[in-house]
């Protein structure tokens, strides 16, 4: 295969992957703290002796799309949606994550846990605990859980320290080279969850697109591969 083979492969991988890149995002557009993905593609340039440079591009790094969605009321007073910049910190078996999905509830310690059981850390980094006598729970804007008037913690709202480094992991979770406190513009308000921040419409219309762009590059290919076949016929003969 000559460069220019090699070069519409390169395109055709990345196009591969941001396919796979869209149809998470869509499977998950009604998923709570969903956050969506984009593929950044990049080119890399090779100068050739004695010929043109040759330019491949690729489509690895994952854009995590950090603006804000919608929210949803349920009422429940352990479901936090965050009005801002910043997530919350979970503890995991893997370690600490991000994540933006706030359904919360109170294990049979009294620490409030993910849907899978990972703890909910304050802004000190220990798991937030409520006790199970401790009665109505109110959750302030700025983190504050109190019960009956006594403050009982303060959750953490955290941001990458390198926001390039955020790499989804599964699900609504996330992982950081480092995490710092979010700023104060950013808010917890009790009673609701966020949505998922895809727009299911302009997903499909980009699907549309890159699918057409890889059967270009399909044509292309086999645009080649016939010119080298006839080649080699005529060479042969």
């Amino acid at each position: 295969m000559d460069a220019a083979g090699y070069t519409a492969l390169t395109r055709q991988s990345g196009l591969m992957r941001e396919m796979g890149v869209i149809a998470n995002n869509i499977a998950n557009t009604s998923t709570t703290g969903f956050r969506r993905e984009g593929v950044v593609f990049s080119e890399f340039v090779a100068r050739m002796e004695d010929a043109p440079s040759l330019s491949m591009a690729r489509g690895n790094a994952r854009l995590v799309d950090q603006s804000q969605a919608g929210f949803s009321q349920t009422g429940a007073p352990f479901d936090l949606a965050i009005d801002g910049a910043g997530f919350f910190l979970v503890e995991t078996p893997g370690g600490q994550r991000l994540t933006r999905a706030g359904a919360f509830t109170p294990n049979e310690t009294g620490e409030l846990v993910t849907p899978d059981g990972y703890q909910l850390l304050d802004a000190g980094g220990a798991p937030v605990f409520v006790p199970a006598n401790a009665g109505p729970v109110a959750v302030a804007a700025d983190g504050t859980v109190s019960a009956g008037g006594v403050s009982l913690a303060r959750i953490g709202l955290w941001l990458p320290t390198d926001p390039l480094s955020l790499q989804h992991q599964r699900g609504t979770l996330f992982s950081a080279d480092g995490v710092e406190p979010a700023s104060d513009a950013a808010a917890i308000r009790q009673g609701f969850l966020e949505e998922s921040n895809v727009r299911p419409l302009a997903e499909i219309s980009r699907m549309m697109e890159v699918q057409r762009a890889y059967e270009l590059g399909q044509t292309f290919l086999q645009s080649e591969d016939d010119r080298i076949r006839s080649v080699v016929d005529t060479l042969g003969r």
